[in-house]
């Protein structure tokens, strides 16, 4: 730290005058060696250590703020930080660094704080993280971390599904679907009596696909075809199948609500 200590001007033309900026700081004695510690330090801290230092060199508020901008450009301090910094310095301040803020510690993520948060969560877990943390007390922040990191836990939304079933509903669907497994394999012929059913529209026309309109050709020129629409004009039609093929077929009539009735009826 014996070093002989410089601070060059790098000249910085500012409201049409030349201003000295900051440029390079070298360990200057016992004044600077608390500089010199700080050079890694955020820019905050190292805009303070060239308030005091401008402050030891009688520089003024004004005089120093406008050294600041020329300096550290966007990241200077704003002017009120500036005066605010200068008067502890004019007042015998010799810290840097932020006064200590009194109330909660910021060691609250401890072993025991995770325990209690996996507590509440697990007695209700429909509380949110602000709940969680007013519980706790405790940041938001921090029992969102121990929510997601230490806990390995997320916040989601109920599916809604139709209806719960029952463990009694639940046992009833599983004998319909397991009774025609267990019946195929005692009768070889099971499958042949039974009897399967679909719908679907029918068009008074069908529009010929893209893939049904290419043809081969040695001219360059692609062959055009006009777009064409869905009929307007359609009904649906019912077919019913066995192990065989087709068994019966029928043209829902116009305005025919299709439900079970109409089913048993066209069997019929």
């Amino acid at each position: 730290m014996g070093h002989v200590a410089t601070l060059y001007k790098c000249m910085c033309k500012t409201r049409g005058r030349y201003l000295p900026a900051f440029a390079l700081w070298r360990p200057l004695g016992e004044r600077l060696q608390q500089c010199a510690s700080h050079f890694t330090m955020e820019k905050k801290v190292q805009q303070r250590v060239c308030i005091d230092f401008c402050f030891c060199l009688g520089k003024t508020g004004a005089e120093m703020y406008e050294m600041l901008q020329a300096a550290f450009g966007e990241s200077c301090l704003s002017r009120l930080k500036t005066f605010e910094w200068y008067s502890r310095f004019k007042s015998g301040r010799r810290s840097f660094e932020d006064d200590p803020h009194p109330g909660r510690p910021s060691t609250s993520h401890t072993k025991e704080t995770v325990a209690c948060v996996r507590e509440i969560i697990h007695a209700d877990r429909c509380l949110t993280i602000r709940e969680v943390a007013e519980e706790v007390r405790i940041a938001f922040g921090t029992c969102q971390k121990i929510l997601t990191e230490d806990l390995r836990m997320r916040h989601v939304t109920a599916k809604f599904v139709p209806c719960l079933l029952t463990a009694e509903q639940k046992d009833d669907r599983l004998s319909v679907c397991t009774d025609p497994c267990d019946q195929t394999q005692n009768d070889p012929h099971f499958m042949s009596s039974v009897i399967t059913g679909g719908e679907c529209w029918v068009y008074g026309y069908d529009l010929e696909t893209k893939q049904m309109s290419s043809q081969w050709s040695t001219s360059s020129p692609r062959p055009k075809k006009a777009r064409q629409v869905k009929s307007n004009i359609r009904t649906m039609l019912i077919a019913f199948f066995d192990n065989d093929g087709l068994v019966r077929h029928e043209f829902v009539p116009t305005g025919q609500t299709v439900n079970k009735e109409f089913y048993k009826a066209v069997l019929q």
